[in-house]
């Protein structure tokens, strides 16, 4: 009898060992659409407010329009264990709700413990219509202002 306790004891602990490694794991990406079309229409230029954040449920991000004039599409994932983040309007900021990470409007990490700054998307805007390819993911350290992308000045 003692030998199957020490049995079902160790089996114990091993599962506990394996659920508390699987919740500290960061997930593995996920492709950003159905395997459909990568590359989403947004909008018009002038249906972004300077110093705006739109999410967009198709494509999982959110666009960011930068105080100048800029735009910035990120990931909602956060990159330090990939919870998803929701843009908080009235701190101006995005904030993780699993450990309390927080990003900036341009996708800069403002506190810890997220490692990196958000993942980008590549933006492009054609004849004033702004559109997205969710396609592939960049990983950057922190903001360049090289990343944004800007329309074209008439």
């Amino acid at each position: 009898m003692n030998t199957l306790w020490v049995g079902l004891g160790v089996v114990a602990v091993v599962e506990a060992f394996t659920l508390v490694t699987a919740y500290f794991k960061p997930r593995q990406p996920r492709a950003a659409t159905d395997g459909g079309e990568t590359v989403i229409a947004a909008g018009a230029v002038d249906e972004f407010e300077p110093g705006s954040v739109t999410a967009f449920l198709r494509g999982k991000f959110y666009l960011a329009r930068l105080e100048n004039g800029g735009f910035l599409a990120m990931s909602r994932t956060c990159t330090h264990l990939g919870c998803t983040v929701p843009w908080v309007e009235d701190e101006g900021r995005f904030v993780c709700p699993c450990h309390a990470s927080a990003f900036a409007i341009n996708g800069d990490v403002l506190a810890p413990p997220a490692p990196r700054a958000l993942d980008l998307f590549e933006v492009r805007i054609v004849n004033g219509i702004v559109s997205v390819d969710t396609g592939k993911q960049r990983k950057r350290s922190a903001f360049d202002p090289e990343q944004a992308a800007y329309p074209e000045q008439a």
